[in-house]
């Protein structure tokens, strides 16, 4: 039960991350058209090939209702699939897989996967502070009824740097801790990044010592193993297996996926160091009928360290416990034996918000279709790609393979 593998990822397109006081100021339906015409015209497609849209709809600028049909008629498409996807840093994965699996049943030939950044205009009759007061919390609600607005946020659990921190202490307490280990995954990342242009910190070489001497956010998170939040948007285009052979790139094909949600608070999971992503990536393999050590490259969310190190662990890269022996005894930069991120991660390319995971399936797809530059690998024909949303609590995996 499950794919049979025959929708692929044919085109892309990404801004390049910026700061966001430096970004250009476009509505989202502007985005929207602007990365639909870019990944169109990577993949060799147009407009009129596209029957399918999956596309964000929360903070979407121009409405909260009815987004698909909107973005439709602003593109000049007519659709035979539309679907709305919310599940944070998740969201890109699971995107694709919805995709894929319309394509499969015939539903559609051509599904445009997209987000805009979140920076848009604001009309004169709109608020400019509402998003620094919906951001203030984190992912975490302040809603009447919401869980966490009870039983976390009285007592400090604010935001995604407390949540993980709490994650990473338990992990210690459970398995022990090597804060050089988890400093390698910055410094590895940051080496992939140099050969990236695109990347936030390209030209800005990294240290076990500069991570380790940066300052302590929520222990044992240093500000280095935290993400930098940066202006962005993505989108892919996934084709039939009929479509691709008329694109102009080597297709990368959804050959599996697994998706989880265990909670929204980590303050709910019945066990903080196995993650979602243990089921989502079992199912995902299975699907694929392909191992762990099959893949060529794997990109793995990285909103932070210990999201790497969990992924590692649960998708069954290495046992569970021993993620930073593997971390140290392994190379992890696009010249290494088990290259990971190779676009430089979320850490060092930067996070574009929801549209962040893109950038995983975007460099898993650029691997594949052998268009990565300086950092392209000898050879790479399957990827393991993951995506995680919230803290920790909802998480999903792709399986791509060479066409």
């Amino acid at each position: 039960m499950g794919l049979r593998g025959d929708a692929a990822i044919v085109g892309a397109a990404q801004y390049k991350p910026e700061k966001y006081a430096t970004a250009p100021q476009m509505f989202h339906l502007e985005q929207v058209a602007d990365l639909a015409s870019q990944a169109l015209e990577d993949a060799g497609l147009k407009a009129s090939d596209l029957d399918g849209l999956v596309i964000n709809g929360p903070q979407f600028h121009e409405a909260s209702v009815f987004v698909p049909a909107m973005a439709a008629e602003y593109l000049g498409v007519e659709l035979n699939f539309a679907e709305v996807v919310d599940l944070g840093g998740c969201t890109p994965v699971g995107m694709i897989w919805r995709a894929a699996a319309a394509i499969e049943l015939g539903l559609c030939e051509a599904v445009l996967c997209v987000i805009p950044m979140r920076m848009a205009p604001f009309g004169p009759s709109e608020d400019p502070a509402w998003m620094a007061r919906a951001m203030r919390f984190g992912g975490h609600s302040t809603a009447y009824g919401a869980p966490e607005a009870e039983f976390d946020l009285p007592y400090g659990h604010m935001g995604q740097n407390t949540g993980y921190a709490m994650i990473a202490q338990r992990y210690a307490a459970q398995y022990g801790y090597d804060p050089e280990a988890m400093a390698k995954i910055c410094v590895d990342q940051r080496t992939n990044a140099q050969a990236n242009p695109d990347a936030m910190f390209y030209g800005k070489p990294l240290t076990t010592e500069e991570v380790l001497g940066s300052k302590m956010v929520a222990d044992p998170l240093h500000v280095l193993e935290i993400v930098m939040p940066v202006a962005g948007g993505a989108a892919v285009i996934v084709t039939s297996k009929d479509v691709a052979k008329r694109t102009k790139h080597r297709p990368a094909f959804v050959k599996g996926f697994g998706e989880r949600l265990s909670f929204k608070s980590p303050s709910y999971a019945k066990d903080m160091t196995v993650t979602p992503v243990a089921e989502a990536a079992k199912r995902a393999f299975a699907m694929a009928g392909v191992k762990p050590e099959d893949m060529d490259a794997a990109q793995i969310y990285d909103c932070y360290t210990i999201t790497v190190l969990l992924s590692l662990e649960d998708a069954g890269f290495c046992p569970k416990g021993e993620g930073m022996r593997f971390i140290k005894e392994n190379d992890l930069t696009f010249k290494g034996n088990f290259p990971l991120n190779t676009h430089g991660g979320q850490l060092s390319f930067g996070q574009a918000g929801s549209a962040g995971g893109f950038s995983q399936v975007i460099e898993a797809y650029t691997q594949i279709a052998g268009r990565a530059d300086a950092r392209q690998l000898k050879r790479c024909d399957q990827v393991f790609v993951s995506g995680t949303g919230g803290v920790m609590s909802e998480q999903g995996a792709l399986i791509l393979q060479g066409g």
